[in-house]
């Protein structure tokens, strides 16, 4: 993590271990813990996370960035970025448990694993799938704006137990008999509403993304503390007309298909290929323009969240995380 970036003579991205080091801020604030609210991913709440300088190309950027900042209050919050190329989030929470083990005088229970040979493509390749997750977002029927809104906002939806209870019941109209799990119920149900929202036309191909965690899905499961970024991603296609006008679980009933494909053999097929493209860049550049036929959702099947992750620990000494408020910070300049 203290190295940076570089490109191979075939022009891939890997790490360079050249002990450059990870940056680390001390900051005091005269805000409050309670000026941040419920701590929503806003322009804000990035001041709580070490600025990075792009400008300079990959090969100046940190790995890892930190930031410890003292409210007015007394109150204070570590602010942790990762740069994706490096580590996804799962290993980015046993970095900070285990640090905060460290801290404690605590001896490590599950030490970083860094062999990445465990995702090599097979030699030769064998990819044995069409992976329509690389290939470009559907055409739109519509010219839309390529610019961005001129105002956004950003907002967190509390969903309450009995609210998901009611979305998950929704499973059983029309005489369908399959169950499906409350996360795919509730990803039908926002992949439906930005459909109606964005006003796509019924005959609008619409593609859903979602990051998905590998580490379980691949045989061998790879060693706890595996230290690398193993998310794939799942995306269910369909129309918009049909999304709308079709119960609920039509919707998950396609996230459940997508998710239930990510399996060894179909992973081990995205690595194969991946090691055939000649320009990777490409496959993962999708355009942002307003109202779009995609949408990106966080966690697929059997991932937890970041909180369910969290729940419970005792962090240097600070009392239970579930007592404090935390701060998530994910840029799209990371990934250029």
């Amino acid at each position: 993590m203290a190295g940076r970036l570089r490109r191979d003579e075939d022009g891939r991205i890997e790490i360079d271990c050249n002990a450059e080091g990870v940056l680390f801020v001390e900051a005091e604030t005269a805000s409050v813990v309670a000026d941040f609210g419920d701590f929503a991913p806003t322009l804000e709440l990035k001041q709580l996370i070490p600025t990075v300088d792009y400008s300079g190309g990959i090969s100046t950027y940190p790995l890892l960035v930190l930031q410890v900042t003292y409210f007015k209050c007394g109150g204070v919050s570590l602010g942790v970025g990762m740069q994706h190329h490096a580590a996804d989030g799962f290993f980015g929470l046993h970095f900070v448990n285990t640090w905060s083990d460290m801290a404690r005088g605590l001896d490590l229970t599950i030490p970083p694993f860094i062999d990445r040979t465990l995702l090599r493509a097979r030699d030769p390749p064998q990819p044995a799938f069409h992976h329509v997750e690389y290939q470009p977002p559907p055409a739109m029927k519509t010219v839309l704006e390529t610019s961005k809104p001129e105002s956004t906002a950003v907002s967190i939806f509390k969903l309450t137990r009995d609210q998901l209870n009611t979305l998950k019941a929704k499973a059983k109209e029309g005489g369908n008999i399959i169950g499906y799990s409350s996360y795919e119920m509730l990803a039908g149900h926002v992949w439906r509403s930005a459909c109606k929202a964005r006003g796509l036309p019924d005959d609008q191909e619409t593609k859903l993304y979602i990051a998905t965690d590998g580490r379980s899905r691949l045989r061998p499961t790879l060693p706890p503390g595996y230290f690398g970024n193993v998310i794939f991603t799942a995306t269910p296609i369909a129309v918009a007309g049909e999304i709308q006008s079709k119960p609920t679980w039509y919707a998950a009933g396609k996230i459940h298909d997508s998710l239930v494909r990510m399996d060894n053999d179909y992973l081990r097929s995205a690595l194969d290929f991946l090691e055939l493209q000649p320009d990777l860049t490409a496959l993962f550049a999708v355009p942002i323009l307003s109202g779009a036929p995609i949408l990106g959702l966080l966690a697929g099947l059997d991932c937890q969240s970041m909180m369910q992750i969290l729940a419970g620990e005792d962090l240097f000494l600070w009392g239970l995380v579930g007592s404090h408020t935390r701060a998530y910070h994910s840029s799209y300049q990371a990934h250029k």
